[in-house]
């Protein structure tokens, strides 16, 4: 069971590295965290385009990369740079129509895998609404945490740091309930600290998921189901009946005393 779900992953593996052969790049960067996955969140939800990830390459600078045809990523990257801009973090765009096999052997553009999707492993906190809050100095991180998780029914799924002393809490739960914790840590961030950025996406996406952190607490390994390879029948032992004739007359005779 388990080589027959290898080998099905590895199919699926290169069917998507074949897909993006020919396909054209598209870029956005941003200065935080919470403002590049909901830069990701709109460009996934704009055209038909893979998100392949997230470069972070300090300073709190980070980019998304995604992948598609040409008409699908260039309408993704403005969706995004347009989002970015109204986060305030817009940094840079980028499209390229058909980027050499030099540049993607090299940079990281090209198909790459989570540690949770290369393992066939899920989460329990996956379809549940995402809440970002990113602030400058880890004590206010870990202040709006507590905060967070003691005003409403929310998970810490994980937390990111991107440089600059920027760090960014991840958490999960209804979106009622993310609203409520993310709005508490943000007073407890200002009142410890600095508070840099913050998100809420309802809805994430499979591939958006597929790209946030996640502790490793989260992350459930599925187990195959065991079916045996033989099964065994006990021998049935035969039973003899009473004489049907014989249990009519002895019935009659109790019946006529």
């Amino acid at each position: 069971m388990n080589g027959h779900t290898n080998n099905h992953s590895n199919e699926s593996q290169s069917q998507r590295q074949e897909y993006f052969k020919d396909t054209a790049l598209g870029l956005v960067s941003t200065k935080s965290f919470p403002a590049i996955v909901g830069t990701a969140d709109m460009m996934l939800k704009s055209a038909g385009v893979i998100l392949v990830g997230y470069e972070k390459i300090g300073s709190g600078h980070c980019t998304a990369i995604v992948r598609g045809r040409i008409s699908d990523v260039r309408l993704a990257v403005e969706a995004g740079a347009q989002t970015a801009e109204q986060f305030g973090q817009f940094v840079s765009k980028l499209v390229i129509a058909r980027p050499l096999a030099n540049l993607e052997v090299v940079l990281p553009i090209g198909f790459r895998l989570t540690q949770l999707s290369e393992s066939g492993s899920y989460s329990r906190l996956s379809t549940q609404a995402v809440g970002l809050l990113e602030t400058r100095g880890f004590p206010a991180m870990v202040g709006a945490c507590d905060a967070m998780l003691k005003s409403a029914d929310v998970h810490l799924a994980a937390y990111e740091k991107i440089g600059a002393g920027l760090c960014t809490a991840i958490i999960r739960g209804a979106v009622a309930d993310v609203a409520v914790a993310v709005e508490a840590g943000m007073y407890e961030a200002e009142r410890i600290g600095e508070l840099n950025a913050v998100m809420v996406i309802p809805r994430p996406l499979e591939d958006l998921e597929q790209t946030l952190p996640l502790a490793s607490c989260w992350i459930e390994q599925r187990q195959p189901v065991m079916m045996p390879l033989s099964v065994k029948q006990k021998e049935q032992e035969l039973i003899q009946l009473p004489d049907l004739e014989k249990l009519t007359v002895s019935v009659e005779e109790e019946l006529n005393r």
